[in-house]
This record gives C-alpha cells, sequence and structure tokens, in this order.
C-alpha cells in the first residue's frame, strides 16, 4: 500500500482525474470485466471500422457479378467449373476503379479520419485503463482474475475504505456512496433531469402517426456534445460548469450564443449525413442479416426503448442496476403487449401462414426424394423466403391457451419500472394505454429503423426545435445545478433533496418548498430517493431524507396493522400487494420473503381473500421492517454454518461504512456472489412493495384532492352550476405530462396544484453544497397556484381564476452587479 499511496497523491491536486475520469473508468472497468476485456473490445471495434469500410468497397469495386451470376463464362484449362476468385477482379483494375469514384474516394477519407479519432481516443483510454488496473490490483487488492466474480457493492465500499486510509481525495475525509454515484452518473443525471422536466424535444404529433417519440443514440449523442463534452459546450471541463452559465444576469446573451452553436452542429449532421446513413445501412445489414436468418422472428421482439430507459430511470441509478430492473419487468411487459393481438391481423396470419406452410412442406418433400430440385433456380430462395414468412405469421397467432389480464399484468410491470401515469390504471385494456406504453417498450424492428433513419432526421430535430429551447435550457442548468464539495458541479435533482424537489402530491406535503417549476415529475425525487436508500443501506441521507424514509416506512407498516384489525379496504399497503394477483408477484413476494410471513398472504381472486389477508398483511410489517438488505445480510449470514460462512468485515456501519456484503478475498467468490444475488432480490422486493404503495397512496390523494375541491366548488358557488358529478372524480386522475391527453382520456380541468406553504426559490442547503441562484421566467413567480394545465418547461397555462401572477424579468445585466445567493458548508 506504500507504493501506491504516492502514486495517487500526486494526482491528488488534479480534480479532474479523480473526480470524474478515475471514478467513471473504475465503473467501467468493473462492467466489462477487467482490463484484458476492455482491451480486446477496443481493438475488436477499430477493426470492425476497417472491416466495414474495406469489404463494403471491395464488394463494390471488385467483384465481377456477371461471373458470379453465371453471365458471362469462363475458360478453363483444366475443368469447367467456376471458383469463388474467377469472380474477383486483378488488382489494378479494382485499384483503378476506386480512384475513378469519387464518392468512394470521400468515404474512405472521412473514415480514416474518424478512424484516427477512434484510435488516439483508444490510447488515451488505454492509458486510463492502466492506472485504474493497478489502483484495483495494489489499492483495493482485487486482480483482474477475481474482478469479474465482485459485485459493485464490494468495490465500492473497497473504495470507501481506501478514501479514509490514503485520502485519494483531498477535497473530503469521507467519500459516501452518493459521492461515488455522483462522479459516474454525473452527465446522465442531467439527461434524466431534462428527459423529466420535459425540456429535449423528444416528443412530436405528426399528421398521420399522431403522438410519436424520436430518441435515437445518434440524437442522444448529439444532445450530450452539445451540453456536455463538445467544443463550447457548457462544461468547461469534466466536472464544473462554465462560470458564466451560473449567472442569469447574461442569460440572453447565453441562449443566442447556444442557439447559433446548436445551428451549426445541425448544418454539420446534415452535411455528414450520406456518410453517417450509408454507415448505418452498412452495420445494421452486417449485424442483423444473420439474426434474421437465423431467428426471423426476432423483429417481432420488444426491446425497452431509449427513450424508456431514460423515462424511467432513477435519479444515481447505475447502468447495470437499471438493466436488472428493466430486465425483469420484460416478461410482463411482452405478455401484456400480447394482449392485443389484432382479431382480423389473427385470421389473416393464420391463413397465409396455412397457404405458405402448404407449399414449403411440397418443397421440402420434393427436396428430401431428390436433391436435384435445389439446382433448380430460386427455389432454395423460395424455401428461405416461405420459412420467414411462416416464422413472421406464427408471431401474430396468439396462444390459445393463455389468458391475459391487462390490468394485473400493468401493476406486475408498475413494480419493476417504478414510473407510470395515473391514468394507465383503470385503462390498461384500451388501445391508447397499449400505444403510449409501446413508447417506451418497442419493436426491435421500429428500433432499428429509428436508428437508421436518425442520420436524416436529427438535423432537423437540431436546428428546428431544440434551438427554440436554448432559453430554457440556460435557465435550467443555472437553477439546477449545485457544487458539491470534493465532487463539482452536479444537477440539483441528484440530490433527491424532497425539501427542494419533492412533490406534494407523492407524499412530500409539508416537506417541501420547491415551486410547480421546481418539483420533479412523476414522483421522481421520492421513488430515486428510496432506491437509492434502499439499494445503498450504509448511506446516511440528510435530516428532510431521513424523515421522508422513515415515515414512508411507519405508514407501510401501520397500515398493515389496519388491515390486521379489519380495515382491509382503506389500506394501501394492502391494495398495492393484493393488485398483484397474478404468477409473477406471487412467487416475487411468495419465494423471495420466504415462507413466513408475507407467503402466507393469498393472492388469490376468490372471496376468501380478504379472510387470509388479514392476517398476512399485519404479519408482514415485520417482514416489511426488516427486509432492508443490511438488516437481510445478517440473518442470512447467522443462518450459514460456520465453515461455509463467507469472511466479511463486520465494522460497525457508522464507523467504517463497510457493506455488510463484502466479501474479502481469501473467501469462496461464489458464496460472496450468491449471497449478493440475493440479498439483491431482496433490496428489489423492497423497492417494489414501497413504488406500488406510493403509486397506490398517490392515486388515493389525488382522488381527495379532486373530492376536495369539488366540494368546495360546491360551497362557494351560488348557482351551483359547476358542481362535478361524484361518480366522474375517480376518472379525472391528474395526467402525466409525458403522455398528453387523448379523446379517451380527456384530461379534468380541475387538476389541482398543491398548495405551496413556503416561499419558493429557497437555497438549497446541505452539506457542501452550493446553488448557483438567478431570477428566471419560471422562478419569478411567488403566491399560490390554483389550477394548473402544465406545459414543458416553457409556463404553464392557467385558468381564469389563477392567483398566481408572474413578476417581470429584470433587464440583462441586472444580476451581474449582485453574486449569488451562496449556502456552502464544507463537510
Amino acid at each position: 500500500m506504500d507504493t501506491v499511496e504516492p502514486e495517487f497523491n500526486k494526482h491528488s491536486n488534479d480534480l479532474p482525474d479523480l473526480i470524474s475520469l478515475t471514478t467513471l473508468h473504475i465503473y467501467n472497468m468493473h462492467q466489462k470485466n477487467g482490463f484484458t476485456c476492455m482491451l480486446l473490445g477496443e481493438i475488436f471495434e477499430l477493426v470492425q471500422l476497417v472491416f466495414v469500410v474495406a469489404f463494403t468497397v471491395f464488394l463494390a469495386n471488385c467483384v465481377d457479378y456477371d461471373v458470379l451470376f453465371a453471365n458471362k463464362f469462363v475458360s478453363h484449362n483444366n475443368t469447367s467449373k467456376v471458383t469463388l476468385p474467377d469472380a474477383f477482379l486483378t488488382v489494378d483494375v479494382c485499384s483503378a476503379r476506386i480512384r475513378e469514384n469519387v464518392a468512394v474516394i470521400f468515404i474512405l477519407v472521412i473514415s480514416g479520419v474518424f478512424w484516427l479519432h477512434r484510435l488516439v481516443k483508444f490510447i488515451y483510454n488505454i492509458c486510463c485503463y492502466w492506472e485504474i488496473r493497478s489502483f484495483y490490483i495494489n489499492a483495493l487488492k482485487v486482480s483482474m482474475t477475481d474482478l469479474p466474480y465482485f459485485t459493485w457493492q464490494e468495490v465500492q465500499a473497497r473504495i470507501v475504505e481506501i478514501q479514509k486510509e490514503h485520502q485519494i481525495c483531498i477535497h473530503k475525509k469521507e467519500l459516501t456512496e452518493l459521492d461515488i454515484y455522483h462522479r459516474i452518473l454525473r452527465f446522465k443525471n442531467y439527461m434524466v433531469a431534462m428527459v423529466n422536466k420535459s425540456l429535449l424535444p423528444v416528443r412530436f404529433h405528426a399528421p398521420l402517426l399522431g403522438d410519436w417519440v424520436f430518441y435515437t443514440r445518434g440524437l442522444k449523442y448529439n444532445f450530450e456534445l452539445i451540453f456536455f463534452w463538445g467544443p463550447g459546450s457548457l462544461f468547461e471541463n469534466e466536472w464544473s460548469l462554465k462560470a458564466e452559465y451560473k449567472r442569469g444576469g447574461n442569460r440572453l446573451e447565453l441562449a443566442e450564443r447556444l442557439s447559433s452553436r446548436i445551428l451549426w452542429i445541425g448544418v454539420a449532421n446534415l452535411l455528414l449525413c450520406p456518410v453517417i446513413l450509408v454507415w448505418q445501412i452498412l452495420y445494421a445489414f452486417f449485424s442483423y442479416t444473420e439474426v434474421i436468418k437465423r431467428e426471423p422472428g426476432s423483429l417481432g421482439a420488444r426491446c425497452w426503448s431509449l427513450y424508456g430507459r431514460c423515462y424511467l430511470r432513477h435519479f444515481n441509478e447505475l447502468d447495470h442496476e437499471l438493466m436488472s430492473r428493466l430486465s425483469k419487468g420484460y416478461k410482463a411487459s411482452s405478455k401484456y403487449m400480447n394482449c392485443f393481438m389484432s382479431p382480423l391481423l389473427t385470421v389473416l396470419a393464420k391463413n397465409v401462414a396455412f397457404f405458405a406452410g402448404s407449399i414449403l412442406a411440397v418443397l421440402i418433400t420434393l427436396t428430401i426424394y431428390d436433391e436435384d430440385v435445389l439446382a433448380v433456380e430460386h427455389v432454395l430462395s423460395t424455401i428461405t423466403l416461405l420459412g420467414v414468412c411462416v416464422t413472421v405469421c406464427r408471431s401474430f397467432i396468439p396462444d390459445k391457451h393463455m389468458v391475459f389480464c391487462p390490468e394485473q399484468l400493468l401493476k406486475v410491470i408498475l413494480a419493476h419500472i417504478h414510473y407510470m401515469p395515473d391514468h394507465w390504471q383503470g385503462n390498461a385494456h384500451r388501445y391508447e394505454t397499449r400505444d403510449q406504453f409501446s413508447q417506451l417498450f418497442q419493436y426491435k424492428a421500429v428500433f432499428i429503423l429509428e436508428e437508421l433513419l436518425s442520420p436524416v432526421i436529427t438535423p432537423f430535430i437540431l436546428i428546428f426545435c431544440l434551438r427554440r429551447k436554448s432559453l430554457e435550457i440556460i435557465d435550467f442548468f443555472r437553477n439546477f445545478t449545485v457544487e458539491v464539495v470534493g465532487v463539482g458541479d452536479t444537477c440539483s435533482f441528484a440530490q433527491m433533496d424532497v425539501r427542494q424537489h419533492g412533490h406534494p402530491a407523492w407524499m412530500s406535503a409539508g416537506k417541501t418548498e420547491a415551486s410547480i417549476y421546481q418539483q420533479a415529475e412523476d414522483g421522481k425525487t421520492e421513488l430515486s430517493l428510496m432506491h437509492f436508500a434502499i439499494t445503498n443501506p450504509h448511506w446516511q441521507p440528510p435530516r428532510e431524507s431521513t424523515h421522508f424514509i422513515s415515515q414512508l416506512k411507519e405508514k407501510v407498516q401501520r397500515e398493515a396493522s389496519t388491515a390486521h384489525q379489519g380495515a382491509i379496504a382503506e389500506s394501501h399497503a394492502f391494495t398495492s400487494i393484493h393488485s398483484l394477483q397474478s404468477e409473477e408477484p406471487r412467487s416475487l413476494i411468495a419465494n423471495l420473503l420466504g415462507p413466513p410471513p408475507l407467503a402466507s398472504l393469498h393472492l388469490g381472486r376468490d372471496g376468501s381473500l380478504a379472510n387470509q389477508a388479514s392476517v398476512g398483511v399485519a404479519d408482514g410489517a415485520p417482514t416489511l421492517r426488516s427486509l432492508s438488505p443490511l438488516s437481510a445480510s445478517l440473518h442470512m449470514r447467522s443462518s450459514y454454518p460456520s465453515s461455509r460462512m463467507p469472511l466479511a468485515r463486520h465494522d460497525p456501519p457508522t464507523a467504517s461504512g463497510t457493506d455488510a456484503r463484502t466479501v474479502s478475498s481469501g473467501s469462496s467468490a461464489w458464496e460472496g456472489q450468491l449471497t449478493s444475488m440475493v440479498l439483491s432480490e431482496y433490496a428489489s422486493t423492497e423497492m417494489s412493495i414501497h413504488a406500488l404503495y406510493m403509486h397506490e397512496l398517490h392515486k388515493q390523494q389525488s382522488r381527495g384532492e379532486l373530492s376536495r375541491h369539488t366540494w368546495h366548488r360546491q360551497e362557494s358557488d351560488d348557482s351551483s352550476e359547476s358542481v362535478i358529478d361524484d361518480a366522474e372524480a375517480p376518472r379525472n386522475l391528474p395526467r402525466s405530462s409525458t403522455f398528453p391527453c387523448s379523446s379517451t382520456f380527456p384530461c379534468s380541468s380541475t387538476s389541482a396544484a398543491p398548495p405551496q406553504s413556503h416561499q419558493e426559490g429557497a437555497a438549497l442547503q446541505g452539506a457542501g453544497q452550493r446553488r448557483y441562484g438567478g431570477t428566471s421566467d419560471a422562478l419569478s413567480g411567488s403566491g399560490r397556484s390554483q389550477r394548473t394545465a402544465r406545459m414543458p418547461m416553457g409556463g404553464w397555462v392557467e385558468e381564469i381564476h389563477s392567483a398566481r401572477h408572474h413578476e417581470p424579468v429584470p433587464e440583462e445585466g441586472s444580476e451581474d452587479e449582485l453574486p449569488p445567493q451562496i449556502h456552502k458548508v464544507k463537510g
């Protein structure tokens, strides 16, 4: 360890190496299973680029297709059989054809420049990863051979311990789990927040297609290029926002500069569109053709869209945590989408499959009888196409033994994905809900098609859509950026501060000071806080967050006890569990929580459910109380035989912060992985229960708000003309701005914004945090908003009786005279 300390102390004054690059590279090396695997992966990416370009140029200029298709006779002295080399042109002819083709020369030049850029990046990454390899071996005492068997929680716990011993980060005495997550997810948290606040232009309305989402890897790359790391971006380095963007006085000038930069990047995308489009087509052809030939039904399979991953992602959720959570909901999501098989399409598919299968059966029979049938022209092609046709048709024919329950499947999906608009509940059987969910869970074929169209559509989105939001983007980064000591500038939403960004409709009433502009939508702050606390049980949240978490768990336990006393129908905890009546959640709860006590909760549909559930839910209270991974780990380790118990570090959490799941290098790797896997399942189950409970409570609270406002209007309106029928109240739930209203799901005109009891725009107060102030359009209002319909980031369309009045925005330069309000506490 003595050799490590000088090596890393020499970088102690170099903030980017330790704060951004090192932590992110540590995580990437863990996820890619060590230095050797990362090195091979980088090398093969370079080789793939050379192969795709060279092979394409060869096929276009160096092959005589007349010989290949037997349209030209080739004479041989010894044999009349045509060989494959006979179809290849000579080197002189091939090189001459390449030199004469200007388009090929242009593509080769562009590809060469791009390859050289990738080569320089490869060399830089290898140098960084070699240092990270030394850090793993010398500091963390983890060899590259053992690294694939370590969970990230174990690696993270060792990083926290190393910080206490060697002070690898001199700006803070101790590192927390949240600090490490912030370093890894700095830019991704910004992207999640911008999607949550509907700031990015990814939703569109087409005349024939209706509402649709377009968010591809190319568009995402351009967003990150503009905001984070490209030339002239908003960040001056990997960890710090430029100083001019932290002040609000010159916001109009900065918005104009950003708009001009977006324009130039859009024009560059437009000029490079042909080259990028050709590359996308070739890469897709080489990647998916063999898969389609082997599994024709793979295009009919579904995957989580790029927009869905960003919309469903919690703040401070690592990539492997997100993919694990979405993968658990994949099966239920596929079943739900299969509920909407068109009867007309099913009839057509059955008959087409019958006719194609009949012809295919005859051709196969003739081939078995005499293989010379394959020598007939196009017979092999016909067999292949008919087989593909039959396979595709079968994908449109539902299983006749399958019973679909859309509402129950949607509840199972919610247990895993944690986010869902209120108006989907109770409308799971409608095609509008299915179409909106398909924006998150799309066909693989649609994903490929969108990626192919991305080079053409992306420039127009940048030029005509993103430029309009330049001022809102400038305001967003100024208002929602905080400086954390030892971490740098991060998105304030990623602090998961209920007081600053909580939503009163998501159990934050009375705890939040956030205005409508500052509130995270869809309960993102509250759900992210619960997810991070459950995933990292040793993390010590701030006081307000601790109170929120404790209150939520107490409510679940109290309502479980209430259910035991007979008030089952009014228990939100029982309702959230009772709604899960399919096989997936029953096994989720029964198998993971064990036979007692929640396994005694029979999730059936018969009338005896209420009688049995009163005991099961009440007995579930201690289970929920002891369900956290930390408590479960201690229980599991006590049940291990002494001879097989994994060696763990048993330092107290408050003293060392070492996760109880951390397994020393001398213990069995498989036992350590098994323990971590089981604890991960416990944490996943606990989060699912709390997510369902929070959604159920939010739905009940929303209905209560509507009923309260309806009663208030009835009492205050002398003419009683504005009274809403009580029977309509449950249908008028607040709607998510992510999924707009339709004729099937009418928006309620009475949806009220929760009252604000504290002054808006309060400065963020927390350990080692600095908020950059600045007056903007959306933050200048004061007072209470009675009834508003939210628009994406640009303001709110207010009703006639709205009491919210916006103050005028100060002229440019007025804020430069006074420093922003700063609250900085060094930990």
